[in-house]
């Protein structure tokens, strides 16, 4: 960031705080925060039209690049059939979520357990009117159900790679946590027989390095799914063939991996990829 741009950054920031200091300051800031959740930006693909909330930089620019940043998964998504369900674990703010539930009219459970995160996929959901369709699950999906901490990088609303029970981030290396709090984890074989979720049709996973103990706790979920799209990273060797040896275990073949543009020139996540795993 230029000098100028962190100098007026930290400017503003200062103002803000010392806004709060006053009833008249505090008035104006619950105003422009009340405003930037008010701010939407709709997205046009393959003929369906959505509405995002952007109160900030991350969220707009998600919106933004929408059909961009991963039109592998979106192409995927274009291929499940009509009321199929779908499991988006790591749900984020819920954009593929809702391009599911109205694209494909699929039956979607959003899993995201950031509590940053989970207004913006409330509000997302609403306002698309997908209420019916989408169902928020506010836990993490992991090996075994347990309780422990979601580690976070970010508090930035619509931010991304945490980490439920474990302190490795999506490359394999030490994350840089910031934040993070106690919370439940489920393995996902347990939620369909003990909480009674439907089975999914099709899973979605996106868990920034933990996708292996996930697909741990799955297999017999596994088992009955028909595809799977899994961010996998190829330089986390465990992580990559934990996730083979588990998915071809379930019966699924990789038919092909992909990623945009706009992800492979970015140097931190060059060597990610979307893979697709079909039975």
């Amino acid at each position: 960031m230029p000098l100028a741009a962190r100098a007026a950054r930290s400017f503003l920031k200062a103002c803000a705080r010392n806004a709060g200091r006053t009833r008249l300051g505090r008035a104006f800031s619950d105003s422009m925060l009340e405003a930037s959740f008010a701010r939407t930006e709709s997205v046009v693909h393959q003929g369906t039209q959505l509405r995002f909330t952007v109160p900030n930089r991350v969220s707009l620019a998600r919106a933004l690049t929408f059909s961009t940043k991963e039109p592998e998964t979106l192409a995927w998504i274009d291929t499940l059939a009509p009321g199929s369900v779908l499991w988006d674990i790591g749900a984020n703010v819920g954009l593929y979520s809702c391009y599911a539930a109205k694209a494909r009219q699929c039956r979607v459970l959003a899993f995201e357990p950031s509590v940053f995160n989970l207004e913006l996929l409330a509000r997302n959901v609403f306002l698309n009117g997908l209420t019916e369709r989408v169902t928020i699950v506010p836990l993490p999906l992991c090996e075994k159900t347990t309780q422990s901490e979601l580690n976070l990088t970010t508090t930035a609303w619509g931010g991304a790679l945490s980490s439920f029970g474990s302190l490795t981030a999506h490359d394999g290396t030490a994350l840089e946590r910031v934040f993070g709090f106690r919370t439940l984890g489920v393995a996902a074989d347990e939620a369909v027989e003990r909480l009674g979720l439907p089975a999914p049709d099709h899973l979605k996973l996106d868990v920034d390095g933990i996708e292996h103990l996930v697909l741990a706790g799955a297999a017999r979920t596994l088992a009955r799914v028909s595809s799977v799209s899994i961010e996998i990273n190829d330089s986390f060797a465990e992580q990559a063939q934990a996730a083979e040896r588990l998915l071809r275990a379930a019966g699924l073949k990789l038919t092909g991996k992909a990623h945009s543009d706009l992800i492979a020139a970015n140097p931190a996540f060059a060597h990610t990829f979307n893979q697709l795993w079909v039975r």
